[in-house]
Formats: structure tokens, C-alpha cells, sequence
């Protein structure tokens, strides 16, 4: 049966750039990006886009139907800074949009789901330092406590009712093609941008606070290579832990002034410095490169120099 995709939230962070790589791969037509609303860029213009609320399953089932939809990659999601300011919706938004896609496979039109988790389900009681698969997770943001429940969901789906739901626990992701999303990571891509316009950055985290990154190429290879493995060898039907590299605003800042040895970063913590505080410094995610073979290609220096240089 030839794969055909929807991506729901295909205009956010990974969403953009997974909505390319999936077309190279499936071809345009066999790839329907969706996001609550249409915006002039790449991913609505270059292929099939449809506007779609993630939390109508009417619309979500009509879509389904329409393209013979056997994949979906549910992308849309309220951050974890975001999701801070407005839980209710955050509950609302990350947790039904999950339940339908969910029922929508347990009624067998759906033959696979891709849904991220995130080092957000983690929390303070948590091992700080490569941070094991299976471990405490108390997560003190509304995001976390809503992505530790859908992995327990996803998990339920699939030992109840068969779903081949497929997670992964993103790290903070760093992209030069799109915007910063309101992550606490975010910060990560945000210096970039400033070393390159102000020569200058005030960071909001403090210079020593190390957390779990990875290189967008190695998030949007994860997530396809998840979905392509034989389904025998996903082991683990929560979410997998996913590691790249670990640095602190400290280290990378001394990374760009190799580039741009005029930069400077000044230190302002502010709200999201306890959620940062809260997360993993790094992870272990021995589980799926026995799994399915997973391997990053970006460290710091490699990735420094991606960003710079796409930037300018």
C-alpha cells in the first residue's frame, strides 16, 4: 500500500522542515501539510495544505478519508513557555488532538502515528546526568505533565487496541529556517540570529545551564527513521529518550566567537530558568540506537557553522 501522509501543525518549527523532507521522500502528492491556518511560505505553496483545527475530529477523519491518509505525524503542540501562560488550552490542544488521531487508528483508518515527546516529561526529582529511558518523571510544566500522559496514552493504544503509535523525546531542537517557538531551548537559536545582527546577546538562561540539543537535520532524521523501522524492532511504545549534544550558553557562546570574535552574551535568568532547571543536562538514549540503529551527525562546532553560515 503506497504511503500517504498528513502532518498536523505542518508550520511550526519541525513541522516546516519535516513537511519538505517528506515530500522529497513520498513525493508532493502523497503529502498533505496542515496547520490551523494558511501562511504565505513554502509548505502551503509548494505542495497540498489544508487548514485544519487539531481539535475537530470531524475535520481530522474528512482529511483522513479524502487522501487515503495511511501516516500522520501530529506536530501541533503548545511549547512549553507558551503553555505556561495558558494551561488550559496546552491541556486542551497537546491532549485531544492526541486522543483523536489515536481513535481515529483504533477505528482502523490510520495505519501509523508519529507523535513527539519531549525531555519536558522529566523534572527536578529526575537523574540530571545522562538521564536514563526508564527513570522518575514529575514534570513541573503544564507541556510536560501533558507529554508525559500522552506518552502513557500512546503506550495504552498500543498494548489495548494494536495502534502503531511511534514516539520520540525531542531535546531542545535548533533550526536556522524558522523562528523560535516560545521553547525554553529556544535560546539556542535565538543567539545565532543575534550574533549575527547585534553582535551582542542577553541570554535568559545562566551561562552554566547545560541542556539536552540537537542539530534539526538529526530531530527530522530521527523522526522519519522511527516511522521506516520495521515495526518489530520499536521496543518502546511510550517515547524514546533521543540525544545529540549538550552545551551550555556559556560553551556556545565561546563556539560563535571562533566566527565572530567581537560577539559577547550577557546573563539575564528569567522565568524559564527554573524550567530549565528542571530538565536534563543529558540524556541516555542507548535504547534506540540498539533499536533502530539511530545516530547523530551534528555536534556543536558542526552545527555552529551550519547556522552561521545559512543565516547570513
Amino acid at each position: 500500500m503506497k504511503t500517504k501522509v498528513l502532518i498536523i501543525g505542518a508550520c511550526g518549527q519541525i513541522g516546516t522542515e519535516l513537511t519538505h523532507k517528506l515530500r522529497d521522500i513520498y513525493g508532493i502528492d502523497n503529502v498533505v501539510a496542515s496547520d490551523i491556518r494558511k501562511l504565505n511560505n513554502d509548505v502551503v505553496n509548494n505542495g497540498i495544505f489544508e487548514v485544519i483545527n487539531a481539535l475537530d475530529y470531524n475535520q481530522i477523519e474528512h482529511l483522513i478519508e479524502q487522501y487515503q491518509i495511511t501516516d500522520v505525524y501530529l506536530m501541533a503542540a503548545l511549547l512549553s513557555a507558551t503553555a505556561e501562560k495558558n494551561p488550559a488550552f496546552a491541556w486542551d490542544l497537546n491532549m485531544n488532538s492526541l486522543f483523536h488521531v489515536l481513535n481515529l487508528a483504533k477505528a482502523g483508518k490510520i495505519k501509523k502515528i508519529f507523535w513527539p515527546s519531549s525531555i519536558a516529561v522529566f523534572g527536578p526529582t529526575t537523574p540530571r546526568i545522562n538521564t536514563p529511558q526508564y527513570t522518575i518523571m514529575e514534570p513541573t510544566t503544564v507541556y510536560g505533565i501533558s507529554k508525559q500522559t500522552g506518552e502513557r496514552w500512546c503506550e495504552y493504544y498500543n498494548k489495548q487496541y494494536g495502534v502503531d503509535v511511534r514516539s520520540i523525546r525531542y531535546p531542545g531542537l535548533i533550526s536556522w529556517t524558522t523562528e523560535p517557538g516560545g521553547g525554553t531551548t529556544d535560546y539556542a537559536v535565538d543567539i545565532y540570529h543575534k550574533a549575527l545582527s547585534d553582535g551582542a546577546f542577553e541570554c535568559f538562561l545562566s551561562e552554566d545551564t547545560a541542556l539536552p540539543m540537537m542539530y534539526m537535520d538529526d530531530a527530522i532524521r530521527a523522526t522519519i527513521e522511527i516511522m521506516q523501522a520495521d515495526e518489530d524492532k520499536i521496543k518502546i511504545r511510550s517515547s524514546y529518550n533521543l540525544s545529540g549534544v549538550s552545551f551550555t550558553p556559556k560553551e556556545i557562546a565561546t563556539e560563535i566567537k571562533k566566527h565572530i570574535p567581537d560577539f559577547t552574551i550577557t546573563y539575564k535568568p528569567d522565568f524559564r530558568q527554573k524550567i530549565a532547571d528542571s530538565w536534563p543536562a543529558s540524556i541516555d538514549d542507548s535504547n534506540a540506537r540498539e533499536d533502530w540503529q539511530w545516530k547523530h551527525q551534528f555536534d556543536l562546532a558542526s552545527m555552529t557553522i551550519e547556522m552561521l553560515e545559512n543565516l547570513k
